[in-house]
């Protein structure tokens, strides 16, 4: 059985062979010929990666017609047996439903209205996938790939579409865009968007008006609203998702008392609802979520998930065009997510040379809580016996990253990390901690490690340096804990040694329990 995300590469392949064709938009040819240079095969910008997914999202644009992600598994899987089958739908108890209810359609239905019965039966992602009421497509991409460049693709090429066809009036495009990321490290991670040379994606003639017409809007500290004009059009607006959510935040500081804490939380509400309605006031609007397995999954029985609530508001308040979700860890909690259109793997990224290679290189332990101070041992030792010479071509250190359940396990073994350095004959001030109780002066240093003068060696870590973490400088990721439930966090953590520059030909090394290593090898 095929997944939905390779029926859709292979109708993708059968497009490009055909040269694009669209009897209404021939433009749409013109956009995607130009991401190669003329009679060749060679990339003009975009990594073949990133064009493979600017393809796909424009054959669901065009030939497809934006539909909604269950019309996508009714078309290509039209028998109700290999229909359950591709949306996970195989346990003998979800079949005694379909016979009870009367056929799959019931079963749909019952699926989308019974929380109990999602929750009875982990039926969590397909639940998301049919209670969306608008376009939302997961582009599952890994990390390195150029997610940011490809959502500022997309949205340029969205708008030069518009401006060819329709550029004073509601039509097919998107003509105003939104992208949001979760917390401060991937926001800073999409300020990428305001580097991009948009004359290397759009041929001249499309990229004149676009240059001449588009606002990139990035939201600040301390404002209460956006700096958009009220229903106008050609936005490109960049936030975290803490400035637009719908709920108030629960922060409350100690010094604060009930009066001023009541009082904060109506300013925080009054500040996204404000940001919110400035949003909803733009016609066409495209919504891009980086690091999208955030924005997906409910809270079965209690509240949506803030993120949902906010697109959910988009949705209702303005012409919300679709949803482009971008991740390269679709899963909620252990189930795959069925809103994938793309899948580009860690695989295929070390195959193109993306991501420094693994091969033989998973280390994968028996080991508990009782045991972990030798694990610690154990990865120090081979980590400086196989990379302490280790350089980037800049001259950048080879580093290993080790992941801390909770800061006291970090601050309980970081005594055996200091010896085992010790004992090498390394100093102990090589080792560097990033926690949510970081001093200034250590996320400084944290943000300059793949500086070459850089001294830190070993980054002791707790909730910190997965989404977003830029660090080729990274050669090993060690997991100090033995996970349960979250393939999310062991691909985020494990995999950001991956990152590849040009010149290095050194592999990376992962250090994990056995129990987890699964998550890395499927």
């Amino acid at each position: 059985m095929q997944h939905l995300y390779q029926i859709i590469q292979q109708n993708v392949n059968n497009w490009r062979d055909q040269g694009y064709p669209s009897d209404h938009y021939p433009a749409i040819a013109e956009l995607l010929d130009f991401t190669h240079i003329p009679d060749s095969n060679i990339p003009r910008f975009l990594r073949s990666a990133q064009t493979r997914a600017l393809e796909t999202y424009w054959y669901l644009r065009i030939v497809e017609g934006t539909p909604h992600i269950y019309d996508l598994y009714k078309k290509y899987f039209p028998k109700p047996l290999e229909r359950m089958d591709s949306l996970g739908l195989v346990s003998e108890d979800i079949k005694d439903a379909v016979i009870e209810l009367g056929g799959i359609d019931p079963l749909v239905e019952h699926i989308r209205s019974d929380e109990q019965f999602v929750k009875q039966h982990n039926l969590e992602s397909v639940h998301e996938t049919l209670t969306l009421d608008y376009p939302s497509y997961i582009f599952a991409l890994a990390m390195g790939t150029g997610k940011t460049i490809l959502i500022g693709a997309i949205i340029a090429t969205e708008f030069a579409m518009a401006l060819e066809y329709h550029p004073e009036k509601d039509g097919p495009f998107i003509q105003n865009a939104l992208v949001f990321a979760p917390g401060l490290t991937i926001i800073e991670s999409l300020r990428e968007l305001a580097d991009v040379d948009f004359s290397k994606i759009l041929q001249p003639r499309l990229h004149k008006p676009f240059e001449a017409t588009y606002k990139l809007i990035f939201t600040r500290e301390g404002e209460m609203d956006i700096p958009v004009i009220r229903g106008s059009r050609y936005n490109l607006i960049v936030t975290n998702t803490e400035k637009i959510r719908i709920q108030k935040r629960a922060y409350r500081h100690y010094t604060w008392t009930e009066l001023y804490a009541k009082h904060m939380q109506e300013e925080y509400k009054a500040e996204a609802n404000l940001r919110l309605r400035a949003i909803a006031s733009l016609p066409n609007l495209g919504l891009f979520s980086d690091e999208a397995h955030h924005t997906y999954g409910k809270q079965m029985g209690e509240r949506l998930k803030r993120v949902r609530q906010t697109v959910d508001y988009l949705h209702e308040n303005t012409n919300l065009i679709a949803v482009i979700n971008t991740t390269g860890t679709p899963y909620y909690e252990r189930q795959l997510l069925k809103d994938v259109v793309i899948w580009y793997g860690l695989s295929e990224g070390i195959r193109d040379n993306i991501l420094k290679s693994l091969e033989n290189n998973i280390y994968a332990y028996n080991f508990d809580d009782q045991h972990t101070s030798q694990f610690v041992t154990e990865v120090v030792t081979d980590f400086f016996r196989d990379y302490g010479d280790v350089t980037l071509p800049n001259g950048a250190a080879s580093k290993l990253a080790m992941y801390f359940p909770q800061t006291k396990d970090l601050r309980n073994l970081r005594p055996v990390v200091e010896t085992t350095l010790l004992g090498l004959g390394y100093p102990i001030d090589i080792v560097l901690r990033n926690t949510s109780n970081s001093t200034e002066e250590e996320i400084r240093a944290f943000n300059r490690l793949n500086h070459p003068d850089s001294r830190y060696r070993v980054l002791l870590l707790v909730n910190k340096g997965t989404e977003g973490w830029d660090c080729p400088s990274l050669f090993a990721c060690a997991l100090a804990r033995r996970l349960k439930r979250s393939n999310n966090f062991v691909l985020q953590a494990s995999t950001r040694c991956l990152r590849q520059v040009t010149g290095n030909e050194y592999k990376a090394r992962i250090y994990l329990s056995a129990h987890n290593r699964s998550a890395l090898v499927h």
